[in-house]
């Protein structure tokens, strides 16, 4: 945050001068800013599903929309079907999970190991975040997604951000919005080598890289 914090008077400082520069007859600043602007919106919109076939595909199994990642972490893909997707799951009330991992064990005593997961999940036709179990024999359900920490918006989206997630969410972050009255969410594990604030670096960049698939109309 300090750093964004720094980067936001240089960002306006550098507006101010490209307006006196064109104050002064410099219509090739002008152009020049231009120019730059459309470079750095056509950056933002330009999220593209790498493996789009098998989003598709999903789309079409459950009848409703879903999000493809346009970036993971290296070295995952989100490819279903592929070497790092180890979930591939609908249900029968057509809600899945699709799972990216990567893991590293410990090798030699100085060994970090470490781990990136990826979760995407979509539950078709329901707004409400579902119960899950704790793993307790006696224990009540409780919601899947909790602790709200506020909200990411990005990419279209409004995202609220939950800290404290249960079954194949569990020691994750996620992010949960609705689209068309279904709810989404997208989660990562907090484990090496991330930490909290780069996690979030990478849960926000994976928001702004969704790519937002329909089931196709043709029979």
């Amino acid at each position: 945050m300090a750093a964004m914090r720094t980067f936001a008077p240089l960002a306006g400082l550098s507006a101010a001068l490209a307006l006196v520069a064109a104050g002064c007859g410099g219509g090739a600043s002008v152009d020049a800013s231009r120019a730059a602007a459309a470079s750095k919106q056509a950056e933002s919109t330009q999220a593209r599903c790498a493996h789009p076939a098998g989003w598709q595909r999903l789309a079409n199994r459950i009848a409703a929309d879903v999000y493809c990642p346009g970036w993971l972490p290296d070295p995952l893909t989100s490819q279903i079907g592929g070497r790092w997707n180890n979930i591939d799951s609908v249900s029968r009330d057509r809600s899945y999970l699709e799972s990216f991992v990567w893991q590293e064990t410990e090798v030699g005593p100085n060994g970090a190991g470490g781990e990136l997961h990826v979760n995407l999940r979509g539950y078709p036709g329901r707004m409400k975040i579902p119960t899950c179990p704790t793993g307790a024999g006696n224990s009540n359900p409780v919601p899947c997604f909790d602790d709200a920490r506020g909200h990411v918006r990005s990419n279209g989206i409004d995202a609220t951000l939950f800290t404290v997630n249960q079954g194949a969410d569990q020691w994750h972050v996620a992010l949960a919005w609705h689209h068309r009255g279904s709810l989404y969410t997208l989660s990562e594990h907090l484990a090496p080598p991330l930490n909290y604030e780069r996690l979030l670096r990478y849960l926000k960049r994976e928001l702004r890289s969704l790519v937002l698939i329909e089931p196709s109309r043709s029979t």
